[in-house]
């Protein structure tokens, strides 16, 4: 499989809420080839602490992001700790890292794919939880430069109890005694939310090599997090909590509008068993969508069944679902 790995300069970044991200990055990483017609470009963006090597399992021939059918860029996020991040980026004078919006990021991953690739329309934007989130933005945003979009298990706007989840764990990381503390408390709390009541019910952890429920919140849940830097996953969370395709002078708030105005094919995809990003919030977006299609994951995993790396049954629900997509 041929990949190749960059870094996009996006210059002094003056951002949508205010302040200036000074030398903004973001890394990437492609696989595949992109077609002499530049038709072939699918967008993958990263969701909350991942990283590209995190989601790179699902750009396989065995899965619908095929990389010897399709030319797949995914953009990490800024915050993420390699794209521009508090843990990377100097801010000098004791200032704090700036306010960046998911149309912050979308914006430069656009300028990405036309400066770096010469593309200015894409097939896809695939994403799940806050990917999801940056592919509604995309579709919203940029016209007739993108054709599909899949909504893994994300919303077009932040729901309010998604919000309160995300205030839990804000609180637990800025309350600890030290950062490695606060990391592991919420290594703990999003165990509890990302994963359904049956999965726990019916011990399914142990079918991922974990020997009981402890090992599994360490090895698992407080590990993933203690990659992280604490001030990036802070810096990200605001960006999630603030996630809203209509917050911008385009639509002015008017989430409806922003929906209407999607001329992508849309597929929604949530979890029935989703503890933050609902089924319901999708089908009250679909209801204005004009070339929308909601199909539920039938999944005990919870809002993991839209990143099913462990879980073959939901990955392989999810492949044939983005396949017709595609093909259609």
């Amino acid at each position: 499989m041929r990949t190749s790995e960059g870094v996009f300069e996006c210059g002094d970044l003056a951002l949508q809420r205010g302040g200036t991200l000074k030398g903004a990055r973001i890394v990437y990483k492609t696989f595949g080839t992109l077609a002499a017609k530049r038709d072939n470009v699918i967008v993958y963006p990263t969701s909350y602490s991942a990283q590209h090597a995190d989601l790179e399992w699902l750009v396989r021939p065995e899965h619908a992001l095929d990389p010897s059918r399709y030319f797949i860029v995914i953009p990490n996020m800024f915050t993420n700790g390699l794209s521009s991040s508090p843990s990377n980026t100097p801010i000098g004078n004791g200032g704090d890292f700036p306010e960046v919006t998911t149309y912050d990021n979308v914006t430069q991953q656009r300028r990405l794919m036309a400066e770096v690739f010469g593309v200015d329309r894409v097939k896809l934007v695939y994403g799940w939880s806050m990917g999801a989130q940056q592919a509604y933005h995309w579709a919203a945003l940029f016209g007739d430069a993108v054709e599909r979009i899949v909504v893994n298990c994300g919303s077009a706007r932040t729901a309010p109890h998604n919000f309160v989840f995300l205030e839990g764990v804000r609180t637990a990381l800025q309350a600890a005694r030290t950062p490695r503390d606060g990391l592991r408390a919420m290594g703990r709390i999003y165990a509890g939310w990302a994963l359904s009541q049956t999965f726990y019910r019916r011990e399914m952890w142990r079918g991922q090599g974990y020997t009981s429920l402890e090992d599994f919140l360490v090895r698992s849940w407080e590990a993933g997090f203690l990659r992280r830097d604490m001030a990036d996953l802070l810096a990200q969370l605001w960006t999630w909590q603030n996630g809203d395709i209509s917050a911008n002078d385009l639509y002015r708030g008017d989430l409806a509008m922003a929906l209407a105005g999607i001329k992508a094919k849309v597929l929604l995809m949530p979890s029935a068993t989703d503890l933050y990003f609902q089924t319901d919030d999708n089908r009250a977006e679909l209801a204005h969508l004009k070339r929308g299609k909601l199909v539920e994951i039938p999944s005990v995993w919870g809002h993991r069944a839209g990143n099913p790396r462990d879980n073959p049954d939901d990955a392989a629900f999810v492949d044939a679902q983005v396949k017709e997509l595609l093909d259609a």
